[in-house]
């Protein structure tokens, strides 16, 4: 299952006093003596948040400092944690995996001195995640494959819709059809292909007041036309990498001379392999092999990009099969500049990818807390067809990343193998200036 989250947000602040100590309506805009920033924003639910600032001033050590939080869409602020400020003034909250799940805001407050000394407010953001299998990477024209999955976080979105959508060319996303969330925050959206190709979809959840707006991984689908009956053709392998071979295969029947009649093999008959890849106006003779005394044939192809087949007869009378789709997956590397850092600290990731991309994009992905990946940034691969990401870490732990080539007409969408990477939490006051 894959999933992949896109951000599509904006931000309503309202502005108004600030309320007594215990729980506030207020949304201070503006800091008065003490900042804050919220690290990482915005995040996928359920990811950890660090939350840390200064007290200004001569006296800011061992000061008690209060946050406060708004969940959306509730009207008013209440307390969820209190610490006390550091020799330096400096103070932190950690916000724990599975805790912040939906959109919310942060101030703080430090209420033992006066002058009511606070920060402004803070909205993180937070994406929904969604998962996403289809029933059959496989099929053919006209028979239904199923997509489904499951929307985080749970019991929040029932009866929201969900949009299927394919992926064209130019790296745009259509809707073919739209589902709705169920209970247990599932989902379920059938859909026949009309035409034979190799498909990439993924479901988009839109957003809301709790949840900005995300995407699921894609999945590549290969559908090819109906079987012919009396004469089939097969792959070994219907996605491969670039590089890779899969063997075409099938077996050629006599004629039925109705449709009950038995079918019986047809041996030492001369049959040719076509092959047509994007931007050709007609297919091309590949190949010629004779049935064997099965009536079977084969052969072995390695193409560099997406190609259709189809085996004919390579003499009168022409009888052919139905077409297939050999789907090539890019090949992606990735070599990341350390596999240990700090808060606040760069790691560099770069790679390579073939065939050429060179103009393409690709995306920086993370393993989410829900097993599976979800993309933080998306760049341009250049004229070596080679990539290179910068990121910054916004709280310790263990993070693992790989890399991701959306599918075009010529290629199904590769990723790279997974690296991790370890990350500490240095002393507060090395961390990114707050505000």
């Amino acid at each position: 299952m894959r999933r992949r989250f896109a951000v599509l947000a904006s931000v309503l602040t309202v502005v108004v006093a600030v309320a007594g100590p215990g729980a506030a309506s207020a949304a201070p805009r503006h800091n008065h003596g003490l900042t804050i920033n919220a690290t990482p924003n915005p995040i996928i639910t359920g990811d950890a948040v660090l939350i840390y600032g200064q007290l200004n001033g001569a006296d800011s050590a061992g000061r008690t400092i209060v946050l406060y939080h708004r969940i959306n869409p509730r009207p008013y602020f209440t307390v969820v944690g209190v610490t006390k400020t550091n020799s330096f003034g400096f103070y932190e909250f950690t916000r724990a995996e599975d805790v912040v799940l939906t959109n919310r805001s942060w101030f703080v407050r430090a209420p033992g001195l006066p002058g009511n000394v606070h920060s402004r407010t803070v909205h993180e953001r937070v994406a929904a995640a969604l998962s996403l299998t289809a029933s059959s990477t496989t099929g053919d024209t006209g028979h239904p494959v199923v997509f489904s999955g499951h929307v985080d976080p749970v019991g929040f979105h029932v009866g929201e819709p969900v949009y299927l959508q394919e992926q064209d060319s130019s790296g745009d996303w259509h809707t073919l059809k739209v589902g709705l969330i169920g209970g247990g925050s599932n989902y379920s959206i059938s859909y026949r292909f009309r035409a034979p190709d190799t498909y990439t979809l993924r479901v988009l959840f839109r957003g809301d007041d709790r949840n900005i707006a995300a995407a699921s991984d894609s999945v590549s689908v290969d559908i090819d036309q109906t079987q012919n009956p009396t004469f089939t053709i097969n792959t070994s392998d219907p996605i491969i990498s670039a590089g890779q071979s899969a063997t075409i295969s099938g077996v050629l029947y006599y004629p039925q001379a109705s449709a009950t009649s038995p079918l019986l093999p047809e041996p030492n008959i001369d049959v040719t392999l076509f092959g047509r890849v994007l931007g050709q106006s007609r297919a091309v003779a590949l190949g010629t092999t004779a049935t064997g005394t099965n009536g079977g044939y084969s052969f072995t192809v390695s193409p560099q990009n997406n190609t259709e087949y189809f085996v004919r007869t390579t003499f009168a009378p022409v009888r052919r099969t139905a077409s297939l789709f050999e789907g090539v997956q890019d090949v992606v590397t990735l070599t990341p500049s350390s596999s240990s850092s700090v808060v606040g600290q760069k790691v560099t990731f770069t790679g390579t990818v073939a065939p050429d991309k060179a103009g393409h994009l690709i995306e920086l992905q993370r393993l989410g807390k829900d097993g599976d990946f979800h993309t933080v940034a998306i760049g341009v691969i250049n004229f070596a067809s080679a990539y290179r990401f910068g990121w910054r870490f916004g709280n310790s732990g263990s993070f693992t990343f790989r890399t991701r080539v959306p599918s075009d007409r010529q290629n199904v969408s590769g990723v790279s193998s997974p690296v991790t990477i370890t990350v500490a939490l240095p002393p507060v006051a090395s961390l990114p200036t707050t505000s």
